[in-house]
């Protein structure tokens, strides 16, 4: 008989990687395959220190600017957050192999915003100042071109000129409850305002977000597996604290833990963001496992079945 306090673990499905970032991922291993080491990698291929360490111990090396990597044809991988059409064109100008690892939902709302702004629109930006993917949106276009909007507060100061026309886009990793927000308030202030035919936000971040939605509820505490500077893993941990659930945190590892927070739980919520590994995730469970006798439920929302193929200069390796 143990002497564990008992805990019920509601694991969210879907979780962890989306099919965005498996294809990154991919990308950098299918590109050392190729090419061999080293290969470059131009900022976090996606945010999670676990999963930019274990590329780095395959010859990955990540830098910050393309003025980083060596002239001549090295390759040069693009985050799966996308790039400013200027980051391409340097790397074309130096010689650089660029492969591009955009999410191909990012390259979406690229060309959205590309479409609008030929059509004579002033686009609006519903995103995160300073993110990677706003970076790379804003980027698509000449500047100016793009404003942001973070929240419903920024809305009342947005102006029209007479006979302007608007339309918006949004990053792919929000709070589709905030998102829905600031849509509102647009369409409200500016009736004529163009949208996306499809939402933007992604099937992953949505999925995610929906299964917390479920879960939170009946749950002392919640674990998002995640990194600090991932978009969609913060937005899950705001998710699960609009839903009551008393202790909501954002964990890179066991080791991040606070147990004087996971003090005393019956219930506990687990889930990742997506750009986290499941075995980060089993990580967890396991630190729990060490402290009380659990047992693990699965909560299903959503399937998924998403698959992007690699980029095209990649295919021949991945299929050797």
């Amino acid at each position: 008989m143990s002497d564990k306090p008992p805990l019920t673990i509601l694991l969210c499905a879907p979780r962890g990687f989306c099919a965005g970032v498996v294809r990154a991922i991919d990308v950098v291993e299918a590109a050392l395959k190729r090419f061999g080491p080293p290969v470059y990698v131009r900022h976090e291929i996606v945010h999670n220190r676990y999963v930019v360490d274990a590329l780095k111990r395959k010859g990955a090396v990540f830098i910050d600017e393309l003025d980083e990597a060596p002239d001549g044809d090295a390759p040069v991988v693009f985050s799966a957050h996308g790039v400013a059409k200027s980051v391409p064109a340097a790397a074309k100008a130096r010689n650089l192999f660029a492969i591009d690892a955009t999410c191909p939902l990012v390259t979406k709302v690229h060309r959205e915003a590309e479409i609008h702004h030929k059509r004579g629109r002033r686009v609006l930006l519903i995103g995160h100042a300073g993110h990677p993917e706003v970076v790379g949106t804003m980027g698509q276009l000449p500047e100016g071109a793009v404003t942001l909007v973070e929240t419903e507060a920024d809305v009342p100061g947005l102006a029209a000129a007479e006979g302007e026309e608007l339309a918006y886009v949004t990053q792919t990793t929000l709070s589709v409850d905030d998102t829905a927000g600031v849509v509102a308030a647009l369409k409200s202030r500016f009736p004529a305002i163009h949208g996306p035919h499809k939402e933007d936000i992604c099937y992953a971040t949505t999925n995610r977000q929906e299964a917390v939605k479920r879960v939170a509820p009946a749950c002392d505490g919640l674990v998002v597996v995640g990194a600090p500077n991932s978009s969609n893993s913060q937005r899950l941990r705001e998710v699960a604290e609009r839903a009551g659930c008393r202790v909501a945190r954002l964990v890179q590892r066991a080791s991040d833990i606070d147990w004087d927070e996971f003090s005393g739980l019956r219930t506990l919520g687990v889930t990742a963001g997506a750009s986290a590994p499941e075995i980060l995730v089993e990580e967890i469970i396991d630190a729990f496992a060490e402290r009380y006798a659990v047992t693990v439920e699965t909560v299903t929302t959503a399937d998924e079945s998403v698959f992007f193929p690699l980029p095209r200069e990649l295919r021949d390796a991945a299929a050797e």
